[in-house]
């Protein structure tokens, strides 16, 4: 077992001692930031709701430019910057004590995260065969889910302890893991960046210059859909920190515990079983099965959640954890398949920029997850729960025709359409 947790010696095993180093460091402030903020800086909840939107909104924007420079200047130094500037927008909440400077920071470490997230994409896609890619992003999302868990539990410990202390020392753990990331990806090979290509004579000035300061991915209709369809199956990410615990606790007769050992459970079985699922995803084909397999598990999942509702407790329990399982399957499932399409639908030139723009649903979710699932489970009940995985199946089966229109019938990109003569 620990064989299959641990990804080849080299520069794959440094990506995943980066991954888990600064991961500790989230789970921790995961189950801290919101008290902190509150009762340690004394902000309102609600302000503290509407900065952190702010800033998901901000990162949101800044992954693509972000990551554009790393394909640029090379991904390695790139992110060593961004994790060492994710540190620091971190260790800015230590001394924050207003609502401006808290969404400063805030915006900083959103910003930040973003521009990491894709140029350690861009450094991967450096390093390591096309065939392996899928595979290594297994290894990293098992170590993540470990990294968490035991953060988690760190971040339990303050908030068992309660002081002003405690919380600080979380939040100084965070900004130094990030430093601590930024160490171990300098010991990384570093990838050589690729400046955009001259165009060909004839066709410098007019709209060519502009066309090519414009993002790429801007450009790419397919790949803005397919970044769609995958932010509404990413919809699913505030489930086990939002929407389950107030199903459990306003519609279920289970015990309020029952939050704790879900989470456990999901995150278990992704650390232990991510690799295992991801084994035979190596091709846009491979990779909208998956995700089509993953839509109908969800759709098992949500029924399943469904029937929790109106029951004694201990059939409820059962329902949920039933439920849990189903849900841990097809998040393992549509991630293996989404992260495979991201790479094999982007120019090989520009996976930072692409990766940058992909990474755009995990932010939209997050601001918008909470919002819909409310909305859906705490206020709709069990119809609810069956539009959630409608809708998830829906977008599952769309990604098939959508990646084909991305892809030529070879699987190479399709061409981009040529370039309109200058008007004269």
């Amino acid at each position: 077992m620990t064989a299959s947790l641990v990804p080849p010696a080299g520069p794959q095993r440094l990506l995943a001692l980066a991954q888990l180093s600064n991961s500790v460091g989230d789970g921790a402030f995961y189950v801290t930031s919101a008290l902190y903020f509150t009762r340690v800086v004394g902000l309102a909840p609600a302000r503290v709701g509407l900065g952190l939107t702010l800033a998901w909104a901000a990162g949101s924007l800044a992954g693509v430019p972000l990551g554009r420079l790393a394909d640029r200047r090379g991904p390695r130094g790139a992110a060593v910057l961004l994790a060492l500037a994710t540190g620091l927008s971190v260790a800015a909440f230590l001394v924050v004590r207003g609502f401006l400077p808290f969404v400063a920071a805030a915006c900083a470490y959103a910003c930040s995260q973003s521009g990491l997230a894709a140029a350690r994409q861009a450094l991967l896609a450096g390093l390591v065969r096309p065939a392996e890619r899928t595979r290594l992003l297994a290894y990293l999302q098992s170590t993540l889910n470990a990294g968490l868990a035991a953060g988690a539990g760190l971040g339990g410990l303050a908030l068992q302890s309660g002081t002003r202390t405690a919380y600080l020392g979380v939040f100084a753990l965070d900004a130094a893991s990030f430093l601590l990331c930024g160490a171990v990806l300098l010991r990384v090979p570093a990838v050589r960046g690729r400046p955009p290509a001259a165009p060909p004579a004839g066709e410098h000035g007019c709209g060519q210059g502009r066309e090519r300061a414009r993002p790429a991915v801007v450009r790419d209709r397919p790949y803005i859909a397919l970044t769609l369809l995958n932010t509404v199956l990413l919809l699913r990410m505030p489930l086990l920190s939002l929407g389950l615990p107030l199903w459990i606790t306003q519609r279920t007769g289970a015990a309020d515990w029952l939050v704790s050992v879900l989470f456990v459970l999901n995150t278990g079985a992704v650390t232990l079983f991510q690799v295992r699922v991801a084994r035979g995803i190596g091709s846009p084909g491979s990779a909208t099965r998956a995700v089509r397999r993953s839509g109908w598990v969800m759709l098992a999942a949500c029924a399943v959640f469904a029937l929790s509702a109106g029951v004694p407790a201990p059939v409820a329990a059962g329902a949920l954890v039933a439920g849990a399982v189903l849900q841990a399957a097809a998040e393992m499932g549509q991630s293996a398949g989404a992260w495979q399409l991201s790479f094999d639908l982007a120019p090989a030139d520009r996976v930072g920029e692409y990766q940058g723009f992909f990474g755009t649903g995990v932010t939209v979710a997050r601001t918008l997850g909470p919002l819909v699932l409310t909305s859906l489970l705490v206020e709709w009940g069990t119809p609810g729960w069956l539009l959630l995985g409608g809708a998830t199946l829906a977008a599952s089966y769309a990604m098939g025709p959508v990646a084909r229109r991305a892809a030529g019938r070879d699987g190479r990109p399709t061409p981009r359409p040529a370039a309109r003569p200058c008007a004269t």
